[in-house]
């Protein structure tokens, strides 16, 4: 059974709880939060219902250590008829859920259920990842979108194939840890896996870089250097942005792709290797035989098997687990203690278009952790050209409205809900909401809600 405690000052409502709950799951109930958070480390509590108001402390604060300590716990925020304002900050703070009080017994063990099961399928979901990452080489790679899983299925099948492989895609999709989990899963993966850059190195340097040279080659050539080839026998070799490469040594490279040797600068001997290529471009090849800039004999004997890296705009459902893992990389870099990213913040980078693709979402995590006060990441964390050039949208979360409430009433709550989600942006709470910021701030002022 499931452990659920229930951190709550009101004697009655522990009563009740206990009684309604203890059929269905182990139940632990206290009015004191220092044994509540000490029950949550000893009894391996799996969700906490926490009310917002426990005299001393607040709730949020509560959350927030929670959350900090005990990221796996779900919580489930109570709160009294009225505290809109706590409920929908609670959310942001990384509760599961809210409910108001007085409670229904009914909804909320469907509540629990349905966070308990909500949790069991995003352990399944993290586990299976990480066995097949492991299984393929792939811890660096923080996926599971079906775009991704195509890509790691054609991983799965070349691995061990000693035939060339073209990866392809946009700047900053990863095509380089594509390479890397090839190489890492196949049979040469305890053998060398070379890389180099051929739009970084001028023609005349990537040529020797590549094949080597002999003591005396030319001049300040004052020992024989391994080139790249040589240096991956029986391993990989992996040649980045290869649509950049000099048409001259493209014809170099095809004789050593043909004939498995290569022949130093300086020397009259060639060499045998045994490697195995990859290669990687964001330009398209076929375009670019079209124009003359690539040998078409070359590309046939690259494009033996084409991955394509998709840009993150088209695998926006990878966004939030990209998120956290850089936010954890950025946090133990800076010595930050940063434990979450707000839905608000998550629905705002979900709707970027991402130029710059997973790199770029990287670089904005590691802004938003550098600079944030709190341990949530907040949509006042991100880059403002981000958050102005985005239409926020409706959220996920719900405000609740009762049969018998008066329109007034209701349309208070939701407009309050709504410019918490907007973090007070009243263009954007206006734009959501369907009506002009004049009719907006008339309302705010009807409704008092100026703070």
């Amino acid at each position: 059974m499931y452990n659920i405690l229930v951190i709550d000052d009101e004697p009655s409502i522990l009563t009740a709880l206990k009684f309604a709950l203890e059929d269905s799951f182990n139940v632990y109930c206290t009015p004191n939060v220092p044994e509540g958070l000490e029950l949550i480390n000893n009894k391996d509590i799996d969700l906490v219902l926490l009310d917002q108001y426990l005299g001393e402390y607040k709730g949020l604060e509560v959350l927030q250590t929670i959350r900090s300590q005990n990221p796996g716990v779900l919580v489930i925020a109570m709160t009294a008829y009225g505290s809109i304002e706590d409920s929908v900050e609670a959310m942001q703070r990384g509760a599961y859920y809210y409910i108001t009080k007085p409670l229904d017994i009914n909804g909320l063990i469907i509540l629990i259920n349905k966070a308990l099961d909500y949790q069991n399928l995003s352990n399944r979901v993290e586990d299976l990842t990480k066995q097949m990452n492991q299984k393929l080489g792939l811890d660096n790679i923080v996926a599971s979108s079906k775009a991704m899983n195509e890509v790691f299925k054609i991983i799965e099948r070349v691995k061990d194939l000693d035939i060339n492989v073209l990866v392809t895609g946009e700047s900053g999709t990863g095509k380089e840890l594509i390479a890397r989990a090839i190489h890492n899963s196949s049979k040469r993966s305890n053998e060398s896996l070379e890389i180099i850059n051929c739009a970084a190195i001028p023609y005349n340097l990537l040529e020797s870089e590549l094949f080597g040279y002999e003591k005396g080659a030319f001049t300040g050539a004052n020992q024989r250097y391994r080139g790249k080839f040589e240096l991956a026998d029986k391993g990989t070799i992996f040649l980045d942005e290869i649509g950049e490469m000099d048409i001259q040594l493209q014809a170099k490279l095809l004789r050593v792709i043909q004939e498995k040797r290569i022949t130093p600068l300086g020397s009259e001997k060639s060499i045998s290797v045994d490697f195995r290529l990859i290669v990687a471009t964001n330009k398209n090849l076929t375009e670019e035989v079209k124009k003359g800039n690539f040998r078409e004999d070359l590309f046939f004997r690259l494009n033996v098997i084409s991955i394509s890296t998709p840009p993150l705009r088209e695998r926006k459902e990878d966004i939030p687990a990209l998120s956290k893992y850089f936010m954890n990389k950025y946090s133990q870099m800076f010595n930050k203690e940063v434990s979450g990213i707000s839905k608000s913040a998550i629905s705002v980078l979900e709707k970027y278009t991402y130029p710059g693709n997973v790199r770029e979402l990287e670089n904005i995590i590691e802004r938003a952790v550098a600079l944030t006060n709190s341990d949530i990441i907040e949509i006042g964390d991100l880059p403002k050209e981000i958050i102005e050039n985005i239409d926020i949208g409706a959220s996920s979360e719900l405000v609740p409205i009762y049969v018998g409430e008066s329109l007034v009433e209701a349309e208070r709550k939701l407009i309050l809900a709504t410019l918490e989600y907007c973090q007070g942006n009243k263009r954007k709470t206006a734009k959501v909401l369907g009506m002009s910021e004049r009719h907006l701030y008339t309302k705010i002022k009807e409704y008092d809600l100026e703070e």
